[in-house]
């Protein structure tokens, strides 16, 4: 039964649908499963992050549809040390002024989206956040806006208003 419901899984998120994280996520245990087992669950990273204690994080990001971004540690054992879904209030308030490209991705993971406004020469990079309530068709996004050197100048959040 296991491997049928990971046979769905698969195909499923072979088309972008990732509705079986849940179940995915249920199944790994901190401090038990593998790098092996979240291989198998989750497939290739999105990105690998190197930490200083010699463990790595894994990027799985459901942008541009998805609201989650998930960052696996493996420890240098190869055994998973945690799981986290960092689009959240808590990882928003971490993003300052000044940090890097790099920072805001290692905090974040890839965003659903990123644009160039020539006129205020800034860059915005934007994660879904929310399938919008109480009609889906109107997503909130978190913001960040870099200069032109990169920096974070600051933060924000919109609501896509259709029709």
């Amino acid at each position: 039964m296991n491997r049928l419901l990971l046979l769905i899984c698969a195909a499923l998120a072979a088309l972008g649908i990732n509705a079986c994280d849940y179940v995915n996520l249920r199944e790994l245990k901190p401090g038990i499963s593998t790098a092996q087992d979240v291989s198998e669950r989750f497939g290739v990273p999105e990105m690998e992050w190197m930490n200083e204690d010699g463990s790595r994080t894994w990027e799985y990001s459901r942008q541009p549809e998805g609201i989650e971004c998930f960052m696996i540690t493996i420890g240098p054992d190869d055994v998973l040390k945690r799981i986290e879904q960092v689009l959240n209030e808590q990882s928003f308030t971490r993003v300052v002024p000044g940090m890097s490209g790099e920072e805001v991705r290692r905090l974040l993971g890839k965003p659903a989206s990123v644009q160039f406004f020539s006129l205020k020469q800034e860059t915005v990079w934007s994660w879904k956040i929310d399938h919008g309530q109480p009609s889906p068709a109107e997503p909130v996004y978190f913001t960040v806006s870099f200069d032109t050197s990169g920096r974070v100048t600051g933060t924000g959040r919109f609501t896509e208003r259709k029709g």
